[in-house]
């Protein structure tokens, strides 16, 4: 049931708000969402700060549709974000509302040419990291003097990395900008004046105590080593096959640690800034699929992964700041589900300051535990995309016809632009690969193999 002020927002920016929820499998909006949907009808600019996983981003794309001309073909909305990922998260959740308009996804790492050609009809929406859209700005890529809309997600993200320079230029590049929007999860950065906010409306939603915050629960575990190697597999057989992420604070690490674990039999993933676009893509979907139940990151996968169903944040390094601690478990305990997160401290480390003591509990390891079950999915690779003309009812089509899998044996499915990936039913994996051997896919041959 729609309340008052969504049915108002519906009827004056003529658009069905339950059309979008349904499309989106929502139910009702949340008290945030409404606040911004309800500021979203004024003039002002707009600051939104809501913890990690709240739903910022419905929040703010609810009032962009809202604006949005269908008269018109130019681009009307342009929204800048720190990374890639998140570019790609904001991409997907606007395509699943069903809005009919146009979006693009401008980012580094991305083919710029195929970029230059996706905005040759210019989308509605343009998602894009900072130096990927000064790039494009400069290049006349994009129409600027269309855009009236501006949203600055995550950014203090943005702001924390340096990248001032690129987004004050593209402010400076868009002439007629008359509604900005910034949101966050955290309140520690200062607001640049080149922002140039004016009389902002300011929604904050961040709760006090980081406990409380989405049910979440944190726990500590201590290790006798200083290493913490043994303890972090001690605390993954205790958990099973939940899925968990286990942040590192560097690269390197990452990469030791997830291999430790591959040589103790545990099924994983690495994830970190420095690998190249389509094994982060593949370790992604491997995770996001069920096919590996553990993810070994840096603090990139702290912001913009929307990934469901996440049980455990295992910090295994502890984080430099407060800020980092509230984003990186926010990759859990999303929207009204629960979850937990686990400091693992050896003998030289005590919790963070920060933290409540008084909500903190100590975790039990007990005896007798097992490595996790193998995952029952596997991802598979294929070379074709969505610039082959493939899309998601063509991949189910050819695995059913030709790998003769029932539909309960395809689980997700995700079409880039030269490659896709599917995860199946690990046990028909093998005779599923055999029979699609010499098999095409819209009259062409590709290479399908299990995802590297």
């Amino acid at each position: 049931m729609l309340g008052i002020k969504e049915r108002t927002f519906a009827a004056m920016q003529n658009f069905s708000v339950d059309t979008i929820l349904s499309n989106m499998k929502i139910d009702k909006l949340n008290e945030m969402q409404l606040a911004a949907m309800d500021a979203g009808q004024k003039d002002n600019d707009m600051v939104l700060l809501s913890a990690t996983g709240s739903g910022k981003t419905i929040a703010f794309l609810m009032p962009i549709v809202a604006q949005l001309d269908k008269n018109y073909k130019n681009t009307q909305a342009i929204i800048v974000v720190p990374s890639r990922e998140l570019a790609q998260q904001i991409e997907l959740v606007f395509k699943s509302m069903g809005t009919g308009y146009k979006s693009t996804c401008c980012y580094g790492g991305h083919k710029r040419e195929i970029e230059e050609n996706n905005l040759i009809e210019p989308p509605a929406v343009l998602i894009g990291t900072p130096g990927r859209l000064c790039d494009h700005i400069r290049r006349e890529s994009i129409t600027t003097d269309t855009i009236t809309t501006i949203v600055l997600d995550e950014f203090d993200k943005s702001l924390e990395l340096g990248f001032q320079e690129e987004v004050s230029f593209i402010i400076e590049s868009l002439p007629n900008i008359n509604k900005r929007i910034l949101t966050s999860a955290t309140e520690a950065v200062e607001i640049p004046d080149f922002l140039q906010l004016e009389n902002p409306v300011r929604l904050n939603y961040i709760t006090e105590k980081l406990t409380e915050s989405l049910g979440l629960e944190v726990k500590t575990l201590h290790s006798a080593d200083k290493d913490k190697l043994e303890a972090l597999l001690e605390l993954i057989c205790q958990i099973g096959n939940r899925s968990a992420i286990i942040f590192c604070n560097h690269r390197e690490s990452v990469e030791r640690t997830s291999n430790w674990l591959t040589e103790q039999g545990v099924l994983n993933e690495f994830y970190h800034g420095a690998m190249e676009q389509k094994d982060r893509d593949s370790a992604l979907f491997k995770f996001r699929s069920g096919a590996v139940d553990f993810l070994v990151t840096t603090d990139i996968a702290a912001r913009g992964l929307d990934i469901p169903n996440i049980r455990y944040i295992i910090h295994y390094h502890l984080p430099h700041t407060e800020d980092i601690f509230t984003h990186r478990n926010g990759r859990t305990a999303r929207m009204d589900a629960s979850g937990t997160a686990v400091l693992i401290l050896s003998e030289e480390e005590k919790p963070p300051s920060y933290l409540d003591a008084d909500t903190v509990t100590e975790m039990e390891i007990q005896e007798g535990n097992h490595l996790p079950e193998k995952p029952k999915w596997t991802a598979l690779f294929i070379a074709a995309g969505k610039k082959d003309k493939v899309n998601k009812i063509d991949i189910v089509g050819f695995l059913s016809q030709q790998a003769e899998l029932k539909k309960e044996d395809i689980g997700l499915i995700e079409v880039k632009d030269f490659f896709s990936f599917v995860s199946i039913k690990k046990i028909k994996a093998s005779h599923a690969l055999h029979l699609i051997k010499d098999k095409k896919i819209k009259n062409k041959k590709v290479k399908i193999a299990i995802a590297k």
